[in-house]
Formats: structure tokens, sequence, C-alpha cells
């Protein structure tokens, strides 16, 4: 974790991008800490939604007309902006979703249920959101499978000793996250994924926090899947993001059927079309998707390590003032972390504190954030969750640190 405090842009720039910031909350300027649920967009994501319907509103691969035309290249020029932003070798194996959960039951629904038989493992981690332990206990019943987890250890990392053991020929599947959303542990997926391809795993990796803080390399990675959704990186809702070999995504059936998936359709059969078509039936979020092409240009304008350097000295900071507040015990205190800052206060509900911090315009995340295997782990009902993005600032945690103080002396 960096603890530079250099800033290699213009704070107050950059926040005039993102009006939703410039509100009051209950009386108070808006501090919005809640960017791992959802990040804030940028003025350009908003107008390039708005340029869409506006301006050329039309369905996209099979119009000859000028606005199916333009939408199409928009759309298509929107995958190969995804293409790049994980170092993908080709567009085609970008597959459109409506999300990281809707990425990882494709796989699940599709590879899985295809090529896993009774007997088989599939590994996940003790970090993992709901969305990542679901869909494989539902194949699992399905199939006669079994689920296991890798251990979390007391500061939050992954018991990578114990995974060591639990691998196995019977081990088929690993999906893991790059980042948990609940503790902000960054998970080192190039071991997981070199460890499991020894023993003939295929491994996808759950991107929703890493996509807007880490660079992502997929090749270098060499991870078989890896899914992301474009509300966690400053793009619109209701869009995301499978990656996954072209080798693999060949062999794996069709995940929905309909129109756009196809190559000929006759009563008696019908053959399915080529890569990334075969895995995106109907009409898809076109607005959307054209609109995550400029949230990506917009993060790219600034820099991933300049957000990264910038987001790890928030969370230091933040770190250091919670902590010296008494009975705060921080959760997760991972050697590599997002900027994510987890914590219980002593004899307080964590629904309360978000309720008395609300009422001071300070929006955190409170509760198990779709991760109770994480509380069970720490013998918690929930935590209070703040999370920084690059428009936040140092101030505003003073401002947290300020309400947290007054919290203790409302319900001493």
């Amino acid at each position: 974790m960096t603890t530079t405090s250099a800033v290699s842009f213009d704070i107050e720039r950059i926040r005039a991008d993102f009006p939703i910031l410039d509100q009051e909350v209950n009386g108070r300027k808006l501090v919005y800490f809640d960017n791992a649920a959802t990040t804030q967009k940028p003025v350009a994501v908003i107008e390039a939604l708005m340029n869409y319907y506006r301006g050329y509103n039309a369905n996209i691969h099979r119009g000859i007309h000028t606005l199916a035309e333009k939408a199409t290249a928009d759309f298509e020029a929107s995958r190969r902006a995804v293409r790049d932003f994980l170092n993908a070798p080709s567009a085609e194996e970008i597959i459109f979703t409506s999300g990281t959960t809707m990425g990882i039951n494709l796989v699940a629904q599709t590879y899985g249920r295809h090529f896993l038989k009774a007997g088989d493992e599939i590994i996940i981690s003790g970090l993992e959101h709901h969305s990542n332990i679901v869909p494989w206990q539902m194949l699992a019943g399905e199939k006669g499978l079994t689920v296991r987890a890798i251990p979390v250890l007391e500061n939050g990392e992954l018991d990578m000793e114990t995974f060591d053991t639990m691998l196995s020929d019977r081990t088929k599947i690993v999906a893991v996250n790059h980042a948990s959303n609940s503790l902000g542990t960054v998970n080192p997926v190039k071991e997981i994924i070199a460890k499991a391809h020894a023993v003939g795993a295929v491994v996808l990796v759950d991107g929703a926090q890493a996509s807007s803080h880490l660079e992502i390399d997929v090749q270098d990675l060499d991870v078989d899947f890896y899914a992301f959704s474009a509300h966690k990186l400053y793009g619109p809702t209701g869009i995301g993001a499978l990656y996954g070999k072209r080798a693999l995504l060949e062999a794996m059936p069709p995940y929905m059927g309909g129109g756009e998936m196809i190559k000929e359709v006759t009563f008696e059969k019908t053959t399915f079309n080529d890569l990334p078509y075969k895995f995106e039936a109907g009409t898809p979020n076109i607005a959307d998707v054209v609109a995550l092409k400029t949230a990506l240009e917009y993060i790219n304008s600034i820099g991933k390590s300049t957000i990264s350097a910038y987001e790890n000295h928030l969370l230091t900071y933040a770190t250091e003032q919670v902590s010296q507040i008494e009975g705060v015990r921080i959760i997760g205190q991972a050697k590599e972390k997002i900027s994510v800052l987890s914590f219980v206060l002593e004899s307080i509900h964590h629904q309360d504190i978000g309720i008395i911090l609300d009422q001071q315009g300070i929006a955190v995340r409170t509760g198990h954030h779709c991760t109770q295997p994480v509380m069970d782990r720490f013998c918690i009902l929930g935590t209070t969750r703040a999370s920084f993005a690059f428009y936040n600032t140092i101030e505003e945690i003073d401002k947290l640190v300020a309400g947290l103080h007054r919290v203790k002396k409302l319900m001493a």
C-alpha cells in the first residue's frame, strides 16, 4: 500500500466532471464513499447515452440504413475498447453481458454444465461475492459436484498453503475474485491461475472490483475467463463483459437462444453464429455498451497508475485515522488492497452507523455486502464499508472521521 501523497491531476477539475457530487444531502455537502457498490458517472458518459438516444437510436448488425450502421459501428468500437482495456488477443473473445453476475452464470451454465461430471470439484474462495458462490452451488446440486472454498486468514488474505492441498485432478474449475468487495484484499490471481492450470483446471476471475483500480492484462495472467461490470468503473448500469479464451468459447454451447446468435434456423435444425455473437442473443443494451467505451476512455485519460497511487494514498490516510478511533476494529488488513476500508465499531450496530453518517451527508455501505461467508469467518453480522474513488478527497475522509466520533457520542 503506497503512502505517496502526490496527486498528478487536478482533483477539483476531476470532481467537476461528476455533477452528482455537487449537491447537498440532508443539508450537508455529499460525501460519497459507496464506490465499491457503484461508481458515479462523468458528464462524458452521461452525454454518450443521451447522444445515442437523441441522434442514432437503432437496432444493430442487421440494418442497412444510416442510423443502424452508425449504431453498429459504435457498438463494435466498444467491443474493441474492452479488448484493449483487458489486453485480450481479439475482439471476438469479448462477450457483452448485463454485468459480472451474468458473466459468471454464463460460464457456469455453459462450460460447467457441458464439461463437468459427477465427482468433479470446483474451488472458490472464502472471499467471494454471492454471485461467485451461488451459480456454482446451483451447478453442483444439478450435476453432483463438490464446491470447496479456500480459507481466509485473519488479515483477510487467502490461505494459499491450504489452496495447494485442495488442488487435485478432480479440480475442474477455480473461480475467485481479483479483489474482495467487502475487505479490499487483492488476491494473487496470477499464482492461483498457474497452480490451477497445473492440475488441468480452468479459471474464472471475477474482476468487478479490480477493474477500476488495477491494470488488467488477461494474456499476462493467462486467465481463461474474466468478467467485469461497467457500473463499477464509471460506466452505466446493466452492462458488462466476459472475456474468454477463444478455444473455450468455441467449445461451449450457447447460453440463450434467440435472434443474432444464429446462422440459420429451420424447424428441423438451428446452426449457431460465430463468436462473439453466439453468446449475445436478442437486442443488446446498445446505448450502455456505447457509453462503456466513453467510460474506459475517461479512465485511460487519467491513467490506472495515477488512479491507483491516489486511491492508495486515500486508503492509507483513512486507515490511519479511523484506526485511532477507540473501539474500531478494521476487518481485512491484507498487504495488497484496493481502496476499501471495512470496520466495526464496538457495541454499535453497523446500520445505526450508516444512518447517522447519512444524516451528515456521508454515504457508506453497511451490512454483509453480499459476502455472508466473509462475515461468518470474522464472527460478525456485518461491517461499515467506506470505499474510495479518485474523485474523493482527504477532506472528505476527515468528515468521515468526525462523523464516526459523532456516532459514538450519540450512541454512548
